[in-house]
């Protein structure tokens, strides 16, 4: 009987079982391929000298946080360290203010108690010389004394576009203001306009005018008797109200007025009262003339 042929073996190791399925057993035994070992193995090398990119911001931003916190922190202290002070000088402040508001009030009413003592003298001073009837008149006329009755009520304004007319143009330092601004001159004429007219008392923003006040400016304020005045400028006077109101619109004066307002803006308006009140003027000092005798006293 023939025998089989011997078996030959190509190795001497004994054969694998998973020796068929080749490629699946190298992926199992080589996960990463030499690139991404390479890879990790330079990570891991870098890292080991420093720290990772994404801690370094992590701690900067912590580090930022810190510190505006911190100076929140500080603001704040000092704020509630300086806020009695300020609270203290402020109580300060308007305790003084009270102070002088009392003050003043105090001084009012002394010059008001002074003006009735001088207004009594003066009546009794007439009286002894015979002409107490004329003591009234007297006050009147010289603005010592308060007055109301039946009269006009003008106002006058600046223009709303104060600095140019309404053509666009400036007002000329001929005749009338620089700018759309109502200026002393134009104030004086409108005074005169209404003394001329008939009026027998005359007050500015509450200013009595006598026969020696003076209307001037200093820059752009007009000042009554050094007062300064702001507009608009509210002019009282007394007098036969319907009459003294045309006569105004027809002088030379009341034209002035209607000119500086049809052509430059200034804002007027003027109507009649029944009844104004003006007060008697804060300070009075008359002189008279004393005769010189041949010696040259008086």
């Amino acid at each position: 009987m023939p025998q089989p042929p011997p078996v030959r073996s190509t190795s001497s190791r004994p054969a694998r079982p998973d020796a068929s399925m080749s490629l699946l057993t190298n992926v199992m035994d080589h996960s990463l391929d030499d690139g991404y070992a390479e890879a990790a193995a330079r990570k891991q090398a870098d890292g080991s000298g420093g720290m990772p990119k994404t801690l370094r911001a992590k701690l900067g931003l912590a580090a930022g946080l810190v510190l505006a916190a911190l100076v929140v922190t500080v603001g704040a202290a000092q704020a509630r360290v300086a806020a009695p002070v300020v609270a203290k000088e402020r109580e300060e402040l308007v305790d003084r203010i009270e102070g002088e508001t009392s003050a003043a009030d105090k001084l009012e009413k002394s010059v008001d108690e002074l003006r009735d003592d001088v207004n009594a003298r003066r009546r009794e001073a007439l009286e002894k010389s015979g002409e107490g009837d004329r003591s009234d008149l007297v006050g009147l006329l010289a603005g010592a004394a308060e007055v109301h009755g039946p009269g006009v009520k003008l106002v006058v304004d600046d223009a709303k576009d104060a600095g140019a007319g309404a053509d666009g143009k400036t007002r000329g330092t001929s005749g009338f203001s620089d700018t759309g601004r109502v200026r002393d001159r134009d104030m004086q004429r409108v005074v005169n306009g209404l003394w001329e007219s008939g009026a027998e008392a005359v007050s500015i923003n509450g200013q009595r005018l006598t026969a020696l006040s003076a209307i001037r400016a200093a820059g752009d304020a007009i000042l009554v008797d050094n007062r300064p005045l702001v507009p608009p400028y509210t002019v009282l006077a007394v007098g036969d109200g319907e009459r003294l109101s045309a006569a105004f619109q027809d002088s030379a004066d009341g034209l002035y007025l209607h000119a500086l307002q049809e052509s430059y803006g200034i804002r007027t308006a003027l109507s009649v009262a029944d009844d104004l009140k003006l007060p008697a003027a804060p300070s009075l000092i008359v002189r008279t003339a004393q005769p010189i005798t041949e010696k040259g006293t008086s």
